[in-house]
């Protein structure tokens, strides 16, 4: 059996963000199936959908997040990432069903690009479904994988990056 070749974006805008990310990383890194190669640079970008998020009584305005892409192998099935980058949330204190969508979080972990797979049910869609739209997920990806094509949309990671607006700063 072959190692897939996975992307996953990861982010956090709660807390102690670089704390997370590293410790997700790590996390991931202990799993016996996760072989790590590469990280990307962290970037500290503005939240996507508006900073304003609500809460009782009112709404607030959410920190910037870090974002970086890893780029690991795995004999884990999709399915069976998905659970264990759910499973690591939790453990830094997610809870997706108790929060607001797009609103702020500890740890959120996408798998961005698993081979080259299509992939779309009830819980899962590979490629995500939503990074050719997002600056903070293509600049770190393309530091990795600039040449890698969107199995779906046939362009490549730099293509799609060449095609947003203006470019975030690496911290």
């Amino acid at each position: 059996m072959n190692a897939h070749l996975v992307y996953c974006g990861a982010g956090s805008n709660l807390g102690d963000r670089g704390s997370y990310l590293r410790s997700g990383a790590e996390a991931l890194a202990a799993h016996p199936a996760i072989n790590f190669l590469r990280k990307s640079g962290v970037y500290e970008t503005e939240p996507q959908y508006g900073r304003a998020v609500k809460i009782s009584g009112g709404s607030r305005t959410q920190a910037y997040f870090l974002n970086t892409v890893w780029e690991f192998e795995t004999f884990l099935s999709p399915h069976e990432l998905l659970d264990l980058f759910l499973r690591v949330e939790r453990n830094f204190g997610r809870n997706r069903e108790d929060e607001q969508r797009w609103g702020p979080r500890t740890l959120d972990l996408d798998v961005l690009f698993y081979d080259d797979w299509v992939l779309e049910d009830e819980r899962l869609v590979i490629p995500h479904p939503r990074l050719h739209e997002r600056r903070f997920v293509l600049e770190p990806l393309s530091e990795l994988a600039p040449n890698l094509l969107h199995p779906v949309l046939g362009s490549s990671v730099w293509t799609l990056l060449s095609s947003l607006g203006q470019a975030q700063t690496a911290l």
